[in-house]
């Protein structure tokens, strides 16, 4: 059984506001209209992209357009 927690109304300490690090739902959305493709990749990157999503559970396709999205906003002229 689970032990209760006892609240008390003694000083929680030093507190300090943290910056919103979270992006805005316009960072999120998708920015432009998705084209689909198709490409070969090395069995090994696959094999990591594949091993990534279980670890995060989400699709490794997701992980790769995300790559190659936060690679093209980092260096598009």
């Amino acid at each position: 059984m689970k032990q209760k927690i006892k609240y008390s109304s003694e000083p929680i300490g030093k507190l300090r506001v943290i910056k919103d690090f979270l992006p805005s739902p316009e960072e999120i959305a998708f920015k432009e209209e998705p084209v689909k493709v198709t490409m070969v990749l090395s069995k090994s990157s696959v094999q990591f992209f594949k091993k990534t999503a279980r670890k995060h559970h989400t699709p490794y396709q997701k992980i790769i357009r995300t790559l190659l999205d936060t690679y093209v906003a980092r260096y598009a002229a």
